[in-house]
């Protein structure tokens, strides 16, 4: 059995409240041996928390603000993720960044609230998880800004192009892919091969963006090794070896 780490999962979220004990069953028989959970806002601290709690060691906190989270009153937002990481240790900033696929009315509060966490990611020596929908260009450039040799992370999510992937591995920064790359239309093809193993990690983002055969369903972290297979088919190299330097990576990038 292959190990991997789910490095970006919603598995706190509430459409896993009914059967999370089994869903969390079924991820560690599918070899994924720890799950990553990247906070929204205020309404996903006590289900998050409450998960690491139920799931020591194996459901493991970020803490940040999502940019699709950041209104009028993201300043509230932020004291209070800015007071929780003062509180005690999470494995990153997260997640956090741009988006400007559903609504680019908020897009200078979005980046004010990037730049922030940018920033807290840098003060307690911590990698930052980046969401980039329809916003890479104008994340990539406050990312860059912002780097000073100190500042990891990953972009999430990754579906950008190979020169994108190229400028945000030069930052330093880590690609995680997911379902996409099962799609036959989400561009993984042309960008897998171009990109070295050793600048990617693993994540199912779950419950969004399921892997074929489950696209359109609830997707979980026992997906993660469809994922594996692809990049394995993509690069012409074994699902094992996918496993072990994602995993490795995923290890030194959080330390976990």
């Amino acid at each position: 059995m292959i190990d991997l780490i789910d490095s970006h999962a919603h598995i706190y979220a509430t459409e896993f409240k009914p059967d999370r004990d089994e869903v969390i069953r079924k991820s560690r028989a599918a070899g994924v041996s720890q799950i990553l959970m990247p906070n929204v806002d205020h309404t996903s601290l006590d289900s998050l928390l409450q998960t690491e709690v139920d799931f020591p060691g194996y459901c493991l906190p970020m803490m940040g603000l999502h940019p699709c989270s950041v209104k009028k009153d993201f300043q509230k937002e932020l004291y209070l993720i800015e007071e929780w990481l003062g509180k005690r240790q999470f494995i990153a900033v997260g997640e956090t960044g741009l988006d400007l696929y559903w609504d680019k009315s908020f897009i200078n509060q979005q980046k004010e609230a990037l730049t922030i966490q940018l920033d807290w990611a840098k003060k307690y020596q911590i990698p930052i998880v980046l969401h980039t929908r329809d916003a890479f260009e104008e994340t990539y450039e406050l990312v860059a800004a912002a780097q000073d040799g100190t500042l990891t992370g990953v972009f999430h999510c990754f579906s950008g192009t190979p020169e994108q992937a190229k400028r945000a591995i030069d930052l330093k920064f880590f690609l995680s892919i997911g379902g996409v790359s099962t799609f036959k239309n989400g561009g993984m093809d042309t960008l897998l091969p171009e990109i070295s193993l050793d600048n990617l990690l693993l994540e199912t983002d779950c419950p969004y963006l399921a892997p074929v055969p489950y696209r359109g369903k609830r997707n979980e972290p026992a997906y993660l090794p469809l994922i594996a297979e692809r990049i394995a088919t993509l690069k012409q190299i074994s699902p094992e070896k996918v496993g072990q330097v994602t995993t490795q990576n995923t290890r030194n990038l959080f330390k976990l």
